[in-house]
């Protein structure tokens, strides 16, 4: 018997994980030639685990829906052989769910999170965003747009429909960002992942006793019935705390920001609402806000580009440099809000896409709306520029200063 062909070695250079340009959203500078030249690479990231780096179009649609590559959670990769093994249930959310239980939850969140149900929410949505700009408006200006409705609206609007108290948002929000920041704050993330899931166990014990009109008191009335369980429920919870307002925010912010740096772009959309459906997907797809923050793990090995992803590896398929591929997009670096020919990748696809699009579409599209009627003439004063946290793969403005004309009043 003839003994099997030698594995192929190929040279393989670790590059550190790119980021965008400091004082940026970005994206950053390198997709392009990775794309061209070094479609699937290995990357250094912060903390100083290792991945592969997918950037073409092509190859990050077929990874996010390949059913070898499985979403680890931050307590569980990378792994920590110095540490002893940890018994606390790990930070599992709707994306490390799979098989039955991720199915039944699925089909649980179905119409909550359907068109028509979110549709029904659109008048609730827009008077939570002009009750925010008018507090805004009081506190003089120019204001930081970040802090008074960018953060705060998308978060309103998340916890108005799942049943998560906003008033509690002082305990949750550091914690589900050191979670959500985890490829940069690793440790701490992993640190605060028994508190959140605490927090959430408590929030579904007090909807079981006191039932309310939002989707938490949906699922536990539904976890009784079965086949839903009662991990799902928390996973649930813990994916609306770490994942369900902070890429929306993310989105809202970065978006104004590029309407208000594109001569025209604002005044545009104020003026024709017509083109708000597609210039939203635009939005979605120019924005880099993805930026390698899908982490998955090979449970086999997979052959990409004459490379060996081996089972364990992780891979993080960069959906921002998918949604720039000029193989696919025309002029994809120019942000064109009457692009017709749009298959971004940003909700991702297969068993894992993101069951909140229609919601997120929702919230950009109200709170732009609702800055449009509000402000026809927002600017960023002379002196001003927003502020950026550099170190962040994905990045949205901290702080936006704004003015706007003292009479402007809401539609």
């Amino acid at each position: 018997m003839s003994s099997p062909p030698p594995e192929p070695v190929h040279d393989t250079p670790v590059i550190d994980m790119p980021l965008p340009p400091p004082g940026t959203m970005g994206p950053p500078t390198q997709y392009g030639w990775l794309r061209r030249e070094c479609p699937l690479t290995r990357v250094r990231l912060p903390f100083g685990a290792t991945a592969w780096y997918a950037t073409r179009y092509e190859d990050v649609r077929d990874l996010i829906a390949d059913p070898l590559l499985i979403r680890p959670t931050i307590n569980d990769w990378p792994p920590r052989p110095d540490q002893a093994a940890d018994d606390e249930p790990g930070l599992i959310t709707m994306m490390e769910l799979d098989g039955p239980q991720h199915a039944a939850l699925r089909r649980a969140l179905a119409e909550p999170f359907s068109v028509r149900a979110i549709r029904r929410r659109l008048p609730r949505l827009r008077r939570s965003a002009d009750r925010l700009l008018d507090e805004f408006v009081a506190g003089g200006q120019p204001g930081d747009l970040v802090g008074g409705f960018l953060e705060p609206f998308p978060l309103l609007a998340m916890c108005d429909l799942v049943g998560i108290p906003y008033e509690d948002r002082g305990y949750f929000l550091p914690r589900a960002d050191a979670t959500l920041g985890a490829l940069v704050t690793l440790d701490e993330g992993r640190q605060v992942t028994s508190q959140l899931r605490e927090y959430i166990s408590a929030l579904l014990d007090r909807k079981r006793r006191k039932p309310a009109d939002d989707i938490l008191t949906e699922l536990v009335h539904a976890w009784g019935r079965g086949p839903l369980d009662g991990e799902s429920v928390v996973a649930f919870g813990l994916s609306m705390l770490v994942a369900g307002y902070r890429t929306s925010t993310m989105f809202l912010a970065d978006a104004v920001v590029a309407l208000l740096a594109a001569p025209g772009q604002y005044a545009r959309l104020r003026d024709d609402r017509d083109l708000l459906p597609v210039a939203v997907e635009e939005l979605l797809r120019y924005l880099p806000v993805m930026n390698g923050v899908v982490v998955l793990q090979a449970v086999e090995d997979i052959e990409l580009h004459d490379r060996r992803i081996h089972a364990g590896d992780a891979v993080l398929p960069v959906l921002a440099s998918a949604n720039r591929d000029e193989r696919v997009f025309a002029d994809p670096d120019r942000l064109d809000l009457c692009r017709a020919d749009n298959p971004h990748l940003t909700f991702g696809r297969g068993a894992h896409n993101c069951i909140g699009a229609h919601l997120a579409r929702a919230q950009l599209t109200v709170g732009l709306e609702a800055l449009f009627d509000h402000f026809p003439d927002l600017h960023v004063p002379d002196g001003h520029r927003p502020t950026w946290d550099d170190e962040s793969p994905s990045k949205s403005p901290l702080t936006l200063p704004v003015s706007w004309r003292a009479t402007t009043a809401a539609a």
